[in-house]
């Protein structure tokens, strides 16, 4: 009878799967689809680099606010996908590391172009 429940579990388990990862090629087919209609409108973009700069990080602070909404939203038992939850505070996560990262990397940039007047 465990074999019996043990497999249908794994079975389970397996569907379970399938079904995260079908979301996340849904999700990034509708992300791929934004990004084109995204790169359409060339007059909306922002002109200097301050305004790419600070248009990349209010997107980041959506996002991570955007993740924050949905764990507040699975605590209170409004969202019961915690697929959908883990997938948001990950994707606010990674943007948060690559922002950081592009932030040092000016900065690195910056110190090298100090020291080349001394």
């Amino acid at each position: 009878m465990k074999g019996l429940e043990a497999g249908a579990g794994l079975q389970q388990v397996i569907a379970l799967r399938r079904q995260i990862v079908d979301r996340s090629d849904a999700l990034r087919a509708l992300r791929e689809a934004d990004g084109a209609a995204a790169a359409a409108p060339l007059q909306d973009r922002p002109t200097g680099f301050a305004d790419t700069l600070k248009s990349a990080v209010s997107e980041v602070n959506a996002t991570q606010q955007r993740a924050a909404d949905l764990a507040a939203a699975y605590e209170r038992g409004e969202v019961t996908d915690i697929a959908q939850v883990m997938l948001a505070r990950q994707e606010a996560g990674v943007a948060f590391e690559a922002t950081l990262q592009v932030r040092n990397k000016l900065l690195s940039a910056y110190q090298d172009i100090m020291r080349m007047g001394a």
